[in-house]
C-alpha cells in the first residue's frame, strides 16, 4: 500500500520560477532567481502577464515544480500565445499556481506515490522509483533553493483539470 501524504494548503495564489543551483548562496527570491537564468523565459513572461510576480516576491516558503522554455515549447502549437492572452489569465493562473506546493519540500522528503496539495486547489501525484516524477513530468534538476522556497525543474508543463 502507497504512503500517501497530504500537504495543507497555507499560502495565498502563488507561483515560481526555475533558476540554476546557487551553490552556497539562495540570496535570491525565485523571482530575481529566474530572471537571472538561461531556460527560463517562457515562464518569467507567463508569471508577469498572471500578474503574479509581486506575490512571488513574497515570503514564501514554496515548493515549485517549474518547467522549461521546451517543455512550454511541447505544448499544442498556439497554446502559449493564446493563454498570454489578458482574456485568459485565470486559466493561465491556473495553470501557473498548480505547479506550486505551500511549504519547502526538498526531494529526500518525498515519497512514492504521495500527493501534494497545490496552491491552485488540485493534488500532484509523486512518483519516486526509476526518478522523481511529479504527475507526468520528470524533474530534471532538483533542490534549487531560492530566498523564499524551493525549485525542482520538470520537463513537462502539467495541468489541472479544468
Amino acid at each position: 500500500m502507497l504512503r500517501r501524504t497530504y500537504l495543507a494548503l497555507t499560502a495565498a495564489t502563488v507561483l515560481s520560477v526555475a533558476a540554476p543551483a546557487l551553490a552556497d548562496n539562495h540570496s535570491m527570491d525565485v523571482v530575481d532567481t529566474a530572471v537571472n537564468a538561461d531556460g527560463f523565459e517562457t515562464l518569467v513572461a507567463a508569471v508577469e502577464a498572471a500578474g503574479l510576480v509581486e506575490t512571488l516576491k513574497g515570503e514564501g516558503p514554496f515548493t515549485v515544480f517549474a518547467p522549461t522554455d521546451e517543455a512550454f515549447a511541447a505544448l499544442p502549437e498556439g497554446t502559449v500565445e493564446d493563454l498570454l492572452l489578458p482574456e485568459n489569465k485565470d486559466q493561465l493562473t491556473a495553470i501557473l499556481t498548480y505547479h506550486v506546493v505551500p511549504g519547502k519540500v526538498m526531494s529526500g522528503d518525498l515519497s512514492d506515490g504521495m500527493t501534494a496539495a497545490t496552491v491552485e486547489g488540485s493534488e500532484v501525484t509523486i512518483m519516486t522509483e526509476g526518478g522523481v516524477m511529479v504527475n507526468d513530468a520528470n524533474v530534471v534538476q532538483p533542490d534549487i533553493e531560492a530566498s523564499n522556497g524551493v525549485i525542482h525543474v520538470i520537463d513537462k508543463v502539467i495541468m489541472p483539470d479544468m
